[in-house]
């Protein structure tokens, strides 16, 4: 899809007659959503269901460039792009698969990736100018100087959209100990929050979950020529619509579908959904797999999906918020055995909201209240190194916004983890089975 003004409307055209009836329906009262969402919400949700159904058509390498397109910098906002060097050392590659040994059920497989160097941005507000401000022309180095000059928080955010996980511990030690060669001196670890949304916020749980492992294990290595013994950890883990089961086992994937626009599991009888075949070679994977992110035999391991992690314990304070949204169970499930194991949750669920609604729904009333939580938390774990967080839940009705407290220890009460484990291991083994049909009920997250 081309991301410019003429290819939203050339996408959007088709999609028309689904506008209008939409707005008719939600006007008269006779959608099964309109008690509860306002019109906007119910086209946005709708149009991007209509973007979502159905097998995918484009390859993979063309989405890839899609997602990477570079939207350009204006407004007040610093921007300073980055590389982060791979160390010369192969420690952090070899403390990983410790990791993955150290976690591991038997059998499971998945490929050695490869340390490479990797791209991030520093970003922070820019002040003094308006939304249409260009983006200067100075180096990168000289963005970086002004943004900290700007900069009144010792909050630093390490913020994942998706990546490999080892590029997400790279980054976080990146932070840490960073080379003579780097724009930024260390920072400390209580000032750090992990964040992301959707599929960078399970990654921010898997690099928490390695980060605990690494610590169980006393793991020492060595780090752009720095000795470093126990890994510190961050002040706390803030994730949006989080997606920690890679397996998408739990009753919410189908009882919520209508509230989100997320893609349904395909009933086992359904032809298998696969992407087209790749020119670049990347898809179909060789060998054959049956899961776009990891060989199936690796689905249940708590480094792939983080709701399969048996010990939260030492962790620090976590904030999880969720719309009634489909992946809603497997949050439920993770923030109530944190909590059984000692550690603070803050838990917010707004009711009816689809997927990463805070993002999709940009600027309206219950996308601030959910950026206002989440900041706050992220400022409060970081003040008096998380003193201030305390366990807690919301509830927060929609349209009205307003709250309804929510014991956290229970939120899972109809989910035991020894069920959740059955139901994952279940997929797992399906999954297995049939990896010669490549691409069976892929997620699009």
């Amino acid at each position: 899809m081309d991301g410019s003004y003429m290819g939203i409307a050339k996408a959007l055209l088709p999609r028309t007659p689904l506008i209008l009836k939409t707005a008719l329906l939600h006007s008269l009262w006779l959608s099964q959503t309109s008690t509860k969402w306002d019109l906007r919400t119910e086209i946005t949700v709708k149009v991007l269901r209509s973007f979502m159904d159905g097998p995918p058509t484009l390859p993979i390498s063309k989405i890839q460039r899609f997602t990477l397109k570079d939207p350009g910098v204006k407004g007040p906002m610093w921007v300073s792009r980055v590389t982060l060097p791979a160390p010369a050392e192969d420690d952090v590659r070899q403390a990983l698969f410790a990791a993955i040994e150290g976690l591991n059920e038997g059998g499971e497989t998945y490929t050695v990736p490869e340390l490479r160097p990797v791209g991030a941005e520093w970003t922070g507000y820019r002040a003094g100018v308006d939304g249409s401000a260009p983006e200067l022309e100075i180096s990168e180095e000289e963005k970086y100087t002004n943004m900290v000059k700007e900069t009144k928080s010792d909050v630093t955010i390490l913020y994942f959209h998706g990546a490999a996980l080892l590029d997400a511990l790279l980054a976080y030690l990146m932070l840490l100990y960073p080379p003579p060669s780097s724009l930024h001196a260390s920072v400390s670890p209580a000032h750090i929050i992990l964040s992301g949304d959707s599929a960078g916020g399970g990654l921010s749980l898997s690099l928490l979950q390695l980060l605990l492992e690494l610590r169980r294990q006393n793991t020492s290595l060595t780090f752009h020529g720095q000795k470093i013994d126990n890994i510190p950890l961050p002040a706390g883990v803030a994730a949006n619509s989080g997606w920690f089961d890679l397996t998408r086992c739990l009753p919410s994937i189908n009882t919520n579908a209508h509230f989100d626009y997320l893609p349904p599991i395909p009933p086992p009888t359904a032809p298998p959904i696969t992407f087209p075949d790749d020119p670049t070679g990347i898809w179909p994977a060789s060998p054959p797999r049956s899961d776009l992110y990891t060989d199936a035999s690796a689905l249940c391991h708590p480094l792939v999906s983080p709701l399969a992690a048996k010990s939260w314990q030492g962790a620090p304070p976590l904030y999880l918020v969720y719309g009634e949204e489909m992946l809603l169970d497997e949050g439920r499930v993770l923030a109530a055995r944190a909590v059984a194991q000692g550690v603070r949750v803050t838990w917010d669920c707004f009711e009816a909201m689809p997927h990463t609604f805070a993002m999709v729904l940009e600027g309206s009333p219950v996308g601030k209240r959910c950026f206002e939580a989440w900041a706050a938390f992220c400022k409060q774990a970081v003040d008096e190194s998380g003193g201030k967080v305390q366990t807690r839940g919301t509830w927060v009705q929609a349209k009205t916004l307003e709250e309804s407290p929510v014991d956290v220890a229970t939120l899972a009460d109809d989910l035991a983890f020894d069920e959740v484990g059955r139901r994952m291991h279940e997929v797992r083994e399906r999954k297995s089975k049939g990896e010669e049909g490549e691409g069976k009920a892929l997620p699009k997250l």
